[in-house]
């Protein structure tokens, strides 16, 4: 097909430069563990060099060899304004004019906590932290020292971080306690820690069943997007509220990457669910390292000093951070922002959908401005365990070719894309073509 042409050589050779990009993976494998310091950026899953990127601007990145590409990652979400945004970028400056960290309070982190929790119906008083990690972890640690109780929910193919508490897979029955998913964890430390399928309420009233004294908290991400976009029923996420009301359990909904970009109430307002405690990541601080957890003024008064559950940080509520999140939600508070985010996203799925028979092993699912691609022909995945992980080989084409096409998404068929306000409709016209096009090279012989 004439459309298809210009891809024929990406089944014998790359066209894509990454000389520069080589000669600084291979300086940073004597530096780092894996030449990086965050696994999935060493494109282990889908083959290659990582590329280097250099600069940022709208919805565009530059790498170290001047590759351009239409940035669909978003540095993992938070970018809703895209790169390099004027405001939050002016906002930044000024701070950081005056000093880039004290270690002690500013007006600055007042000023963002009114900001979201006067727009936030499920919470009354937040704690910023430094990373989605440090929240969850703190959260789960709040949620034990509230309840007196040892044990946790979690789901598979919801991640929460990398803390102790959460890096468990399930173990042989519904029953049973979790094992660590990794060295270093210690067994005492993964059975504290039931891992149940998502989408599953027999599951959940089964550990209950078992355990009900002693189950401080459920943990999910209500809007499931570590592991694919694995979307949930409302009437799971109410169930789940349920149950832990009537268990004297608190329900925490991980919104490190769903908190703020569904809607500025994040999952908990999109479903019109109210968990127990939210947790929150670096889309509040414009990009920067922050992350926060919030509840009730009840819940939260556990929290030292306050209370008795210990958590600190010294470069919580770091200036520059809440300098940049106040910039970035300003925006997000605008008239029709996520509308226009949503419409662009619904144009962008409609776009590549059309013209493909039911069977076509191609799907992406999509909920507010997250998208993703999977090769399947499921209407819609819930589960982990129903992402056939045969495609994989598919994806690491899909995602080659993506790259030659301009267009940049993470590197694994497990992430999910995002939408920002800088994508035009130019930019989605493009996408469209390209991922169309980089389909039919993934299913290629």
């Amino acid at each position: 097909m004439e459309e298809y042409k210009e891809l024929a050589v990406l089944n014998k050779a790359t066209m894509l430069k990454r000389e520069k990009s080589e000669v600084l993976f291979e300086k940073a494998k004597t530096h780092f563990p894996g030449g990086v310091n965050s696994p999935v950026r060493a494109f282990k899953a889908v083959g290659g060099v990582p590329l280097f990127i250099d600069r940022g601007r709208g919805s565009h990145i530059w790498d170290v060899d001047d590759n351009e590409f239409i940035d669909y990652c978003c540095s993992w979400g938070p970018l809703i304004l895209g790169h390099a945004h004027p405001a939050v970028l002016e906002k930044v400056k000024a701070t950081a004019d005056k000093g880039l960290s004290f270690g002690a309070p500013t007006a600055l982190e007042n000023e963002l906590a009114d900001l979201i929790i006067s727009n936030h119906p499920h919470i009354e008083k937040i704690r910023f932290v430094s990373s989605g990690t440090e929240a969850c972890m703190s959260a789960i640690r709040l949620a034990r020292g509230h309840t007196k109780r040892n044990k946790i929910i979690k789901f598979e193919g919801c991640y929460h971080g990398h803390s102790d508490s959460v890096l468990v897979n399930a173990g042989s029955g519904l029953a049973t306690f979790g094992i660590s998913s990794s060295a270093g964890v210690p067994e005492a430390f993964a059975k504290e820690t039931i891992v149940l399928p998502l989408n599953d309420m027999d599951a959940v009233k089964h550990a209950f069943d078992h355990h009900k004294h002693d189950i401080a908290a459920i943990i999910i991400e209500p809007i499931p997007a570590n592991n694919g976009l694995l979307i949930q029923k409302r009437e799971f996420l109410e169930f789940l509220a349920d149950i832990c009301a009537v268990n004297g359990s608190l329900l925490i909904f991980d919104e490190v990457i769903s908190g703020f970009r569904v809607g500025f109430s994040g999952a908990s307002g999109y479903y019109n669910v109210s968990p127990d405690i939210i947790t929150f990541g670096k889309i509040i601080g414009g990009g920067l390292p922050v992350g926060a957890y919030a509840a009730s003024a009840d819940i939260m008064k556990s929290i030292s000093p306050d209370g008795n559950v210990y958590q600190a940080g010294t470069l919580s509520g770091n200036p520059v951070a809440m300098a940049a999140g106040i910039a970035q939600l300003t925006e997000c508070l605008k008239p029709w922002f996520y509308e226009e985010l949503e419409r662009k996203t619904k144009k962008l799925v409609k776009g590549v959908m059309e013209g493909l028979l039911p069977n076509d092993a191609f799907r992406m699912y999509h909920i507010g401005s997250i998208f993703w691609c999977v090769f399947s022909d499921n209407d819609m995945i819930r589960a982990a365990k129903d992402i056939d992980l045969l495609t994989m080989v598919k994806f690491k084409k899909f995602h080659l070719a993506l790259l030659e096409l301009g267009v940049y998404l993470g590197p694994s068929e497990y992430e999910v894309g995002f939408v920002s306000s800088a994508h035009t409709d130019a930019d989605i016209d493009k996408t469209i073509k390209a991922i169309r096009q980089a389909r039919e090279v993934a299913m290629a012989e």
